[in-house]
């Protein structure tokens, strides 16, 4: 028997919980298991696991070497003190601008390949974090937008999307001055991408793709919002409602995600830990 966990899909076109396994403690044949149904389902949500970081680093290392091991996603200062919403400071910018659609470090030469998150601290109300399906979102296109997003790139930036909420990211003292913040060209995308493991084509759109080669600033913009609106609706999507000690692992290559709002009184402490993309299939394309 290859392993005795249930997998028991969402009510969406992706996702599965899977129930009756402890992260911590996964054989080599529960991993390929869970592995096999990670490209079937490209998320899997793992309640009350209570990974310590260790552990949850060492889960996100058997899908391949991390673009980082931990990062804490909160609005708890590492002295345990609130962020103030309306102080706006860099972080709550960055907090503010994973609520729009985006997939993983687009806007570095080297996509990512998926991440480990889980949840230490949840507030009474919001806090959730959606998930996106490109891969039906790409099918459910009619043959004349799948023929022309087919022929299209767009250029990706941190940079940008976060101009879109007033963050000036280039001003050297800001507090949230590294990850993604570069100096250098935009990573070009093609709007398609066709899975490295699966073979299945997916939209690679989201929050900051922008300026696609040959058309107009705001012709680009439309074009990529109308494509996020259409692809971004049920049975699209699933939004998880987080306990503490949850954990999800998802597939950065086929699904785009978000947070969103909660009363940011209270507090939230999320970790995250990214897979790094395989330069092979992920990296930008020359221009």
């Amino acid at each position: 028997m290859a392993h005795a966990f249930d997998i028991n899909p969402l009510d969406a076109t992706f996702g599965a919980v899977v129930t009756g396994v402890k992260l911590a403690d996964l054989d080599d044949p529960g991993w390929h298991a869970l592995h096999a149904a990670w490209l079937d389902h490209a998320l899997l949500v793992f309640p009350d696991q209570h990974l310590t970081r260790a552990q949850q680093i060492a889960f996100a290392r058997r899908f391949g070497p991390l673009e980082f091991e931990m990062a804490a996603i909160s609005n708890v200062r590492s002295d345990g003190t609130l962020r103030i919403e309306k102080d706006n400071d860099d972080v709550m910018k960055i907090l503010k601008g994973n609520m729009g659609w985006h997939a993983d470090s687009t806007y570095m030469p080297v996509q990512a390949k998926g991440a480990v998150f889980s949840a230490e601290v949840v507030p009474g109300i919001g806090g959730q974090t959606g998930f996106a399906d490109m891969r039906a979102a790409y099918e459910a296109l009619d043959d004349v937008r799948k023929e022309r997003v087919g022929r299209l790139q767009a250029h990706h930036s941190l940079h940008y999307s976060q101009s879109k909420l007033g963050h000036e990211t280039k001003k050297a003292d800001g507090e949230y001055s590294g990850y993604g913040l570069h100096d250098g060209p935009s990573p070009l995308r093609p709007l398609v991408k066709t899975h490295p493991e699966t073979g299945r084509k997916s939209l690679l759109i989201g929050r900051h793709a922008h300026a696609i080669p040959g058309m107009a600033p705001g012709e680009s913009e439309r074009f990529l919002q109308e494509l996020i609106d259409f692809a971004c609706q049920p049975p699209r999507i699933y939004h998880h409602d987080w306990a503490p000690g949850d954990a999800v692992l998802w597939d950065n290559r086929c699904l785009l995600h978000q947070a969103t709002p909660w009363d940011m009184s209270q507090k939230r402490i999320m970790w995250h830990s990214r897979i790094a993309g395989d330069p092979a299939s992920e990296t930008a394309l020359a221009r």
